[in-house]
């Protein structure tokens, strides 16, 4: 059974800082781009960071500086820190795997909050 269990989450000052954690089991790593996802209210989901097998990262323009994101093939697990949170940054972030090898499929957490709020 796969499973991508996102921690890590909750409220936070402007400026504050917080790290998303994800831990992936039932998936072979190392052959996933691991991706994080937010979701706020009202919107379409988004591409926020992305990091391949081979450790490439992508960022969206608006949390480039801000976040980064990070993998430990050796513990199935990729991070998302974030830096300098803005009011806009609130939303629910989700975990992805992704892949293109045939017969493997994409998998989604179940999501944690991001509150960032005085």
């Amino acid at each position: 059974q796969v499973q991508l269990v996102e921690s890590g989450g909750g409220l936070v000052q402007p400026g504050g800082s917080l790290r998303l954690s994800c831990a992936a089991s039932g998936i072979i790593f190392r052959l996933y781009t691991m991706g994080w996802y937010r979701q706020a209210p009202g919107k379409q989901r988004e591409l926020v960071a992305g990091i391949s097998n081979g450790g490439t990262t992508n960022y969206a323009d608006s949390v480039k500086g801000r976040f980064t994101i990070s993998r430990d093939n050796a513990k199935n697990t990729v991070s998302l820190q974030m830096n300098s949170l803005k009011p806009e940054d609130t939303a629910v972030y989700y975990c992805n795997a992704h892949t293109v090898l045939p017969g493997l499929s994409d998998y989604w957490g179940q999501g944690t909050q991001v509150t960032v709020s005085s």
